[in-house]
């Protein structure tokens, strides 16, 4: 039980938080709660620092100065002036743009008037129904589109760093509780992946997706009056080399396990291919993405779609090491070819995307037997993530010989 006490008839109130042995002391003044730590563990010095903060709350509000505690809107300036600064070079620029955007469209607008103190956890519960429903007063002919889950733990994300960003300058005591009531904790469920014989079927996909084109450039030259009044050269000899460089990035990220983002980014200055002694060549990749800079070194299969990226971007006109190794893109043409084969959803009803190209490389690698310590460093995240969304549903992590044991 919590022990309390009250001092200056009733009007301060002294107490301890479980499993603090640190004494805090709290009022009502000038239509707010006003609380401090004492920083004592001694109640009787607690006592008398809590008397000296209340006269002097008191002495304030005679002399006419306004008792004001800073607003949310303050607390999102000060974080954006300060995280911007303090995270450059270690998250990514997208990253850190997000987190404003969220500020400025939704959070301020609903919190920004409101002292500090006032967003409590029943405030967030109000504001996670505003963000919800359909605002009583929508226009009718425009389409209402319910933030999803992913959105509003962004969200909550956003709000948390502005109130431990007031609680660093003391402006706010501690960060109120954000999680979200009424739920169960989400089903850890497993990435929509390719298994290695959808993956085959994918690849050879694209692959056919190629001489489709080519096939069509060769029709063309054949009938001469067609190719005249009917055809495009131009464009079928792009949607040739559009279907190549798909094909390519299908075998590039199921090699490699880089992020669609951060493939995006990826310029040829970055990619190096790398002859071992007595081994297959290999790709070291510097990667620029959502977790700042990071390496990745590639299986062997990436090395041969990158040779060919490298002979088109030197068949352009004047190709600088700064070009994207891939300025286009593909997905909508990936998403037409997984509908073709069927393959848009895995069996539990998830969608397949070219992200799912980075969960098939992290499952493959665990399949044949990688150290899932440098796996998580080679693709920028933790063991317990790839534990938590990978491992867990792959029948030959588990070792038969220690289960099947006989007394």
């Amino acid at each position: 039980m919590v022990e309390k006490h009250t001092i200056e008839n009733g009007k301060v109130h002294i107490y301890k938080r479980l499993g603090s042995p640190i004494w805090q002391c709290s009022t009502y003044l000038a239509g707010k709660n006003r609380r401090v730590s004492t920083k004592q563990d001694d109640l009787q010095e607690a006592k008398g620092f809590a008397k000296g903060w209340y006269e002097d709350l008191l002495s304030k509000q005679e002399k006419g100065e306004v008792v004001k505690e800073k607003t949310f809107t303050e607390a999102a300036k000060q974080f954006e002036r300060e995280y911007e600064i303090m995270t450059e070079g270690e998250r990514n620029a997208k990253y850190v743009a997000d987190h404003m955007a969220r500020l400025r469209n939704h959070l301020v607008p609903y919190f920004g008037a409101k002292g500090l103190s006032e967003i409590k956890p029943g405030l967030v519960q109000k504001y996670r129904m505003f963000r919800l429903q359909s605002p009583p007063k929508a226009d009718p002919n425009r389409r209402f589109k319910k933030p999803s889950r992913t959105t509003m733990l962004h969200e909550m994300v956003t709000l948390r760093q502005v109130l431990k960003t007031a609680v660093r300058h003391g402006w706010l005591e501690m960060v109120p509780d954000l999680s979200m009531p009424y739920r169960k904790s989400a089903k850890v469920s497993h990435r929509a992946w390719f298994s290695p014989e959808e993956y085959e079927t994918l690849y050879t996909a694209t692959r056919e997706n190629i001489k489709r084109f080519a096939e069509t450039i060769q029709q063309n030259e054949l009938d001469k009056k067609q190719y005249l009044h009917n055809l495009n050269p131009k464009r079928n000899k792009h949607q040739e080399m559009f279907a190549a460089q798909l094909h390519d990035l299908v075998l590039f990220l199921a090699n490699t396990g880089l992020r669609p983002d951060e493939a995006k980014c990826l310029q040829f200055r970055d990619v190096t291919i790398v002859q071992r002694k007595g081994k297959k060549s290999i790709l070291e990749i510097e990667v620029r993405g959502k977790r700042g800079v990071g390496y990745c070194k590639s299986t062997l299969g990436a090395v041969e779609p990158f040779r060919r990226l490298q002979e088109r971007h030197l068949e352009r006109n004047n190709p600088q090491p700064t070009d994207l190794v891939f300025p286009h893109d593909h997905k909508r043409q990936f998403n037409q070819i997984l509908g073709n084969l069927g393959l848009k959803k895995d069996r539990d009803g998830n969608t397949r995307t070219l992200y799912s190209l980075r969960h098939t490389y992290i499952s493959m690698r665990l399949m044949n037997g990688a150290d899932i310590y440098q796996l998580a460093k080679n693709c920028r995240t933790s063991v317990e993530m790839i534990e938590k969304h990978y491992a867990s549903h792959l029948k030959n992590r588990i070792d038969e010989d220690r289960i099947n044991v006989y007394r």
